[in-house]
Formats: structure tokens, C-alpha cells, sequence
């Protein structure tokens, strides 16, 4: 198949007349050379003729004709000097204009603000922030006004007992001191420690309620060697605390002390019963000796806290609190360090009723005189007996080494006072002591002093 022209090897070719194989037999056609164009006939097939869409070279195309010479020829410029009208590759890149920039920056920033927003806001739900309204804590019910708490919870005991606890201030000619107490009958009686009201010259005693009102008191006694007090405020209706059972406290139960430490008016600190029968001699140098079988508790107590009740659990008072100890020996510095110690209620109680019957308290002995300080070996040894006294009419005589009170150890001479000082004057004790080699046991029935 050819394009209608037989095509020759220029310069030589097949002989004429041979066929190409394959191909259809053509005739011989002669070869042509066109004269100049200008003067060139039209070739009988020539389609340039008037109102032809040819080109009136098309048979001296050297693309028709091989063996035509090919050139490239530049076409003259347009008359009149005018450049001809460029050309441009619509599929040539084109540099952007300002019109796209604009367009590229507002997509741009459009795409960031909705990034920076849906980021901001997923951060914004995790944190709990922004969106709508948090309400912060649970779903629970509201707790309770501090007037509806349940009465054996701490709050509800605290709320019960404070209106019973006064803060007592003391003014005299050599100053003015502040303490504690507690209301121990509807018509004023106010038990105290006695260093609270001690002091020399004219004293006026105030008692502030936890509401902020006051009353007028008046000093009814005191027994320095007990360090209890009882005062009598100028006001009746009151509300008197309940008392507890201080020899039925175990270490461990918990417990509130009340008062004012540090001048700081209705304060509640709360604790444990660290021990019981803890023995205390405590007083200031030249002052009397006092002596407690006390009851421990690492409840905070100050100074101010003097007087104050020691209350179990159940709103019970177990035990005035009177003494701390600390590190510091200046007693405007001494702090609470978790060792408190409170006279024990029954003992306290048993005092002040003395004192409101009959002006002063009984103390209670054991009728033997002991040496001061430890002795060989555990144990406190009787100097002397008193004839007739309890512990004569026990069995005892001076030599013996009292070991034990109702199972209480005695190491010194401050146990076995303190101890004996706890039970009220015709309480039955156990007494265990030893005698040479021998351990023996007595029952003693305690007395009061004969002062």
C-alpha cells in the first residue's frame, strides 16, 4: 500500500516495471520534473484552482516529493513594521497574578483558622473548658447544713458540745490569763483547772459563750494538788455537758478536745487515746505538786486549752485536759507536739462535787510515805506506815516494795501517788508487793486525808 505515489530510491532504485512485492501492479509513471512556479502549469490533477482549499505548490511538496530540495524559509515581516502577533503554548505553565495570590492567601488563612478552631476545641472538651457551662464536683446529693450533720458524727458532736464550752478570762492587778471550761450544770457550774484561776489579789472572772456572749463569774474553790477549779457564772438555762465513763476508754478511741488555744475561741481538734493511767507530776518551781494518772491523746492542745473538755466519740467528756509536754522548756514557747494529757472525768468530777458541797476536794491516800525515785528492781518502797491507816490495816509495813496497783506496773514514786489520787476515798484497790523474796497481794480500802 502506497500514498498513491511510487515511491523510488533516490539515485537509483528498482529497475522500472518491478513491482514491490505485495503490492497492486501500478503502470509505469514517468518522472516529473515541475517547472518554476511561476510559470509551472497546473498539473492536470493539481487541485489548486480557483475556490480550491489546496495549496498550489501541493505537487512540489518535498513531503509529497522526496526528491525535492527542503528548506526552511523565514516568512518577511507584516507592512508597516508591526511585529507579528505572538504566539503562546496554552499548555506552557503560567506564572500566578495577583488575583490568584489573593485567592491562595484567603483559602490559606480560611484552612488555618478552621484547623486552629477544631484543634482548640478538642483541647478545650478534654480540659472541661469553654463550651458550654461546667458545673464542677459530682452528681452526688448536697452534704447537709453543718445544723443537720448526724449526731454521733464529729461534726454533730462538736456542734452538740460547743455551746456547753466557755472560754474564761481572768483579770487581776498582776494581769490577765485566759483558759478554758466546760458548764457542768444548768444553773452556771463551770469546771476549770486550777492554774487557769490561780493567782494572788483581786481576780474578775468573764466566761465567753461560743456565740460571742458573755457572763460574770465568781470563783467557788479549787485544789491545787488535783488542779481542778470550779467557777459560778452569773446566768442560768444552761445546757451542761454529758459525762462518759473515764475507766471505760480504751487506747485508740477517738476523741475531740474543745477550747480556746492561743486565745483561738471555739477551736475543735481532733485525736485518739494515745494511753491511760499515763502518771504526771507537773507545777511550777515554788507552786504545789500536782500529780495524774492522765489519760494521753495526741489530739492538738495549746496553751488556752487548759480547762477544756477532753469528749469521746459520742459526745461524752472523759477527761479535762490540763498539761502538754514538749521540747521546749520556756513555757511561752512550748507547743503541742501530739502529747497532751487530761485529768480523767471521774477523778474531776468527784472533786468538783466537793468543791461545790463543801469548798474544798478530799484527797485520797494510802497511809504510807514512800522514798522519792526508783528503787533496785521494779517497784516503790513504803519508808514509813501510818499505824491505823489503810495500808497497815492491809498489811503492809514500812520495807515493802509495792510492785503493783490493780495491775497498774509502779516504777516511782509518782505512779503510786497519782494512782491512788485517781480513785475516790473508800475505793477497794489491789496491792501487790514484795516483801524480802516473797510477792504478795493485799486489798487496801483507800481514805481521805485527814485535811
Amino acid at each position: 500500500m502506497t500514498d498513491g505515489w511510487n515511491w523510488q530510491q533516490p539515485g537509483g532504485g528498482r529497475p522500472s516495471g518491478q513491482q514491490v512485492p505485495g503490492a497492486m501492479p501500478v503502470s509505469p509513471v514517468p518522472s516529473y520534473n515541475p517547472p518554476p512556479s511561476s510559470s509551472r502549469p497546473p498539473h492536470p490533477a493539481d487541485p489548486a484552482g480557483p475556490g480550491s482549499p489546496w495549496w498550489s505548490d501541493a505537487l512540489g511538496d518535498p513531503w509529497r516529493d522526496p526528491h525535492a530540495p527542503a528548506a526552511v524559509v523565514v516568512q518577511p515581516g507584516v507592512a508597516g513594521g508591526a511585529e507579528p502577533e505572538p504566539v503562546a503554548d496554552p499548555d506552557a505553565p503560567r506564572p500566578p497574578g495577583n488575583r490568584s495570590v489573593l485567592l491562595v492567601a484567603v483559602v490559606s488563612a480560611l484552612l488555618a483558622g478552621l484547623l486552629g478552631g477544631s484543634l482548640g476545641y478538642a483541647f478545650a472538651a478534654r480540659s472541661g473548658v469553654g463550651g458550654a457551662r461546667t458545673t464542677l464536683g459530682g452528681n452526688g446529693a448536697s452534704p447537709p447544713a453543718a445544723a443537720n450533720r448526724p449526731p454521733d458524727s464529729l461534726a454533730g458532736v462538736a456542734a452538740r458540745l460547743l455551746p456547753s464550752v466557755v472560754t474564761v478570762r481572768v483579770a487581776s492587778s498582776d494581769g490577765s490569763s485566759l483558759g478554758s471550761g466546760f458548764v457542768v450544770s444548768a444553773d452556771g457550774y463551770v469546771i476549770t483547772n486550777d492554774h487557769v484561776v490561780e493567782g494572788g489579789g483581786t481576780q474578775t472572772f468573764t466566761a465567753v459563750f461560743s456565740d460571742g456572749s458573755t457572763a460574770s463569774a465568781k470563783l467557788v474553790g479549787q485544789d491545787p494538788e488535783s488542779d481542778i477549779a470550779v467557777i459560778k457564772l452569773a446566768r442560768a438555762g444552761l445546757t451542761p455537758v454529758e459525762f462518759g465513763d473515764s475507766d471505760a476508754i480504751a487506747v485508740g478511741d477517738p476523741v475531740l478536745a474543745i477550747g480556746s488555744p492561743l486565745a483561738l475561741a471555739n477551736t475543735v481538734t481532733a485525736g485518739i487515746v494515745s494511753a491511760v493511767d499515763r502518771t504526771i507530776q507537773a507545777g511550777d518551781p515554788g507552786g504545789p505538786i500536782r500529780y495524774y494518772a492522765a489519760i494521753q491523746t495526741d489530739a492538738a492542745v495549746n496553751q488556752g486549752n487548759s480547762g477544756g473538755p477532753l469528749v469521746d466519740a459520742g459526745g461524752r467528756v472523759v477527761g479535762v485536759n490540763a498539761v502538754i509536754k514538749s521540747v521546749s522548756a520556756d513555757e511561752q514557747s512550748a507547743g503541742n507536739i501530739g502529747l497532751a494529757f487530761a485529768i480523767p472525768i471521774n477523778q474531776a468530777k468527784r472533786v468538783a462535787q466537793d468543791i461545790i458541797d463543801t469548798g474544798k476536794a478530799r484527797r485520797t491516800v494510802i497511809g504510807a510515805k514512800v522514798t522519792n525515785g526508783r528503787t533496785t528492781g521494779a517497784g516503790v518502797r513504803l519508808d514509813t506506815v501510818e499505824p491505823g491507816g489503810p495500808a497497815e490495816s492491809a498489811g503492809l509495813r514500812a520495807g515493802d516494795v509495792v510492785t503493783r496497783i490493780d495491775r497498774h506496773p509502779l516504777e516511782e514514786a509518782t505512779d503510786l501517788i497519782a494512782l491512788v489520787r485517781k480513785y475516790a476515798p473508800g475505793a477497794v484497790v489491789t496491792v501487790e508487793y514484795r516483801r524480802g523474796s516473797e510477792t504478795q497481794t493485799a486489798s487496801v480500802t483507800l481514805a481521805a486525808d485527814a485535811q
